[in-house]
């Protein structure tokens, strides 16, 4: 079991800017040069901590007179197992009931036959709400043959938990077909980081290989403003969209007064969904990145393709950690997953959605725009997108709209 003192010395979020941002830039890494750049954040859960479960041990009354009486009780409840009780952390059940996550999955949907590919730190089975997951795991930061994380705090863990739970959590599609490309990493100071060549090969293999219907990216990198070219993580999400997948990604963790107002890559590129954080309160987390309303071409973003699209919820979320542990994080990275999963849920509902064109791309955007939450009298809002993600009305409206049919 964890000890909670042992983290307490982690630096986590070494970003000097802005502490709550895990970052790495690699000056040294190959295609950091004339105009793009080779660098990929891998987002650490903010903040990240052990939520052990607790030991509640009965307290006895020094009454004399009673005492063999309690003595007796206790000793019957020991034999039941009731003496220590294991009480499992907080749920974090708010995510799920306003999402609408809970509401689709009262329709009977599971996700089961959709294909959901991570690209992350990998992935620690041994967790008892992951027992029986099966998963096709690819290992890009080494040559493992079976699944592992190589992340700092098991990043890759906690996002399949949200995922994919099925025990003391229960996850917003267990049903999925789960596919983990590990290549990023614990790069030594408490960041998770990877080249972004092993970034890219890792997204083609969830589309090329493991033949996804969504690729869930909780991770980003910065964009250059100066750049006159895409990097191969970009141009492999676009092969990716080209292809018939939905690609949804991280707007990203610099959020305050230091945000450069441009959402993390890949999620700045036009038909994948840009994910910011809500709290439970409804309000979207600070950290969340602004989107800039011109493209990449300089150009005006029209609806549906404003950034961020949505948000939903990733402010103090429980999921699975490593040593059968429970995490709470916070961050896009965890609201990635809930839109990730939501959409998996929607396209078991829905079959005319999978292997969709660029067209049915931009119909579903249009369908989860017109469902969202407006904040407050504004259509888009720069932090926190279209609204508050709603699953159930989600669904409600392509099938209204006709979308992919």
């Amino acid at each position: 079991m964890w000890d909670e003192k042992e983290l307490l010395g982690v630096d986590f979020i070494p970003e000097p800017s802005d502490s709550r941002i895990v970052s790495v830039a690699d000056p040294n890494a190959l295609g950091h040069q004339e105009g793009w750049r080779s660098e990929v954040i891998g987002w650490a859960p903010q903040p990240v901590r052990v939520v052990p479960r607790r030991k509640r041990n009965p307290k006895l009354l020094l009454n004399t007179g009673i005492m063999m009486l309690i003595c007796l009780i206790l000793w019957a409840l020991w034999n039941a197992h009731y003496v220590l009780l294991d009480i499992p952390p907080q749920k974090s059940e708010w995510a799920y009931e306003d999402s609408g996550v809970r509401d689709l999955q009262e329709m009977g949907l599971t996700g089961d036959g959709v294909r959901v590919c991570m690209v992350d730190t990998g992935l620690d089975l041994s967790h008892p709400d992951l027992e029986g997951v099966e998963v096709q795991f690819k290992d890009f930061v080494s040559n493992s043959a079976q699944p592992v994380d190589y992340g700092n705090l098991a990043h890759g863990t906690m996002m399949a938990g949200i995922l994919v739970s099925d025990g003391y959590l229960y996850g917003v599609a267990p049903g999925v077909t789960l596919g983990m490309a590990a290549a990023l990493g614990d790069n030594g100071d408490g960041t998770n980081s990877g080249d972004e060549r092993l970034v890219a090969d890792a997204i083609r293999w969830c589309w090329s290989e493991f033949d996804a219907d969504i690729i869930s990216l909780s991770l980003g990198g910065e964009i250059d403003p100066n750049a006159t070219r895409e990097g191969p993580s970009g141009n492999a999400v676009r092969q990716a969209l080209d292809n018939g997948v939905f690609v949804v990604a991280a707007a990203g963790n610099d959020g305050g007064i230091d945000d450069d107002g441009r959402v993390a890559s890949p999620s700045h590129i036009e038909e994948v969904i840009s994910v910011a954080a809500l709290s439970q309160d409804g309000e979207v987390w600070e950290g969340s990145s602004l989107g800039n309303e011109l493209n990449s071409n300089g150009e005006i973003r029209t609806t549906p393709n404003q950034k961020p699209e949505i948000a939903a919820p990733g402010v103090g979320i429980l999921s699975t950690g490593s040593d059968g542990q429970y995490y709470s994080s916070t961050g896009t990275s965890d609201s990635t997953v809930f839109v990730s999963g939501i959409l998996a849920l929607i396209i078991e509902a829905e079959s005319s959605l999978s292997n969709p064109s660029l067209v049915c791309i931009e119909e579903v955007k249009t369908a989860l725009m017109n469902s969202a939450s407006q904040f407050g009298n504004e259509n888009h809002d720069s932090s926190g997108g279209y609204g508050a993600i709603n699953g159930a009305k989600w669904l409600q409206e392509i099938r209204s709209s006709g979308a992919c049919a």
